[in-house]
C-alpha cells in the first residue's frame, strides 16, 4: 500500500479545523499536524515537510494577514510544499500576492467551498499535484474589474474559458463546465494565447502567463 502524502492544517476555529481534518483525510492525505496559528504552522512544516499546507488567511495573534505571510514563507523555504489558502471573504490581493510569487502548487478558496466536499477534494489534490485552485468569486471580481488592455480582444466565450483557466481547471474540466468539446476548448485557448501576444514557450508556461495577465500579476 503506497504511503499517504502528509498535510498540515492551520485554522484557529476548532470546529472548522475538525471538519478540515476529515475532508483532507477523505482526499487521501495523512494529517501530520493541525495548529491554530502561523507560528505553529511554520514549525509543523519544518518538522513534517508536508506535501500540502491548508492555511487560514487570518490567524492569531493579529487576525490580519498572518496566514498569507506564512504561506509565502513556506513556498520560499519549502518549495515542494503546496499551499492552499482559505478565507472567509474575497480578498483579491492575497490571491495576487500568492500567485505573483509562485505559479504552481498554490490555491485560494473561500471557506464556504469546504461544504462542497467533492469539489474541495478535487482542489486539494490539484494543488498538491502542482496545479492551482482559485475561487470562482475572486475570478468573477477580477473579470468585472479588468475592462481594458489586451483582454478586450477576447470574445465573451474566450473570457469564460480564461476565467475557468484562472480557477485552475483542466481542459476537460472547462469543457464539462461550458458543455463543449475538449477540442473546442483547445481552440479557444490557442486563440487566447495568440490574442494576448504571449511569447513563444511551452504550452503550460504560456497558459500560466495567460492567467497571470488575467489576474494583473506581473503583467
Amino acid at each position: 500500500m503506497p504511503e499517504l502524502r502528509r498535510a498540515v492544517i492551520a485554522e484557529d476555529s476548532v470546529l472548522l479545523r475538525i471538519g478540515l481534518v476529515k475532508v483532507v483525510e477523505m482526499a487521501g492525505f495523512e494529517v501530520a499536524a493541525e495548529v491554530g496559528d502561523a507560528e505553529g504552522l511554520l514549525a509543523a512544516v519544518e518538522e513534517h515537510a508536508p506535501a500540502l499546507a491548508l492555511v487560514d488567511v487570518r490567524m492569531p495573534p493579529g487576525f490580519a494577514d498572518e496566514g498569507v505571510r506564512a504561506a509565502l514563507s513556506i513556498r520560499r523555504t519549502h518549495p515542494s510544499t503546496a499551499v492552499l489558502l482559505l478565507s472567509q471573504y474575497v480578498e483579491e490581493r492575497y490571491a495576487a500576492d500568492l500567485l505573483g510569487a509562485h505559479t504552481s502548487g498554490v490555491g485560494y478558496l473561500l471557506k464556504q467551498r469546504v461544504a462542497d466536499v467533492e469539489d474541495f477534494i478535487e482542489a486539494l489534490r490539484r494543488v498538491a499535484d502542482g496545479g492551482t485552485a482559485l475561487d470562482p468569486q475572486v475570478v468573477a471580481q477580477l473579470l468585472v474589474r479588468r475592462r481594458s488592455d489586451p483582454l478586450d480582444r477576447l470574445t465573451a466565450r474566450e473570457r469564460d474559458v480564461l476565467a475557468l483557466m484562472a480557477e485552475g481547471r483542466s481542459n476537460a474540466g472547462i469543457a464539462a463546465q461550458l458543455v463543449v468539446s475538449e477540442s473546442a476548448v483547445a481552440k479557444h485557448i490557442n486563440n487566447i494565447l495568440a490574442k494576448l501576444d504571449l511569447p513563444r514557450a511551452d504550452a503550460d508556461h504560456r497558459r500560466v502567463l495567460a492567467v497571470l495577465r488575467f489576474l494583473g500579476v506581473g503583467a
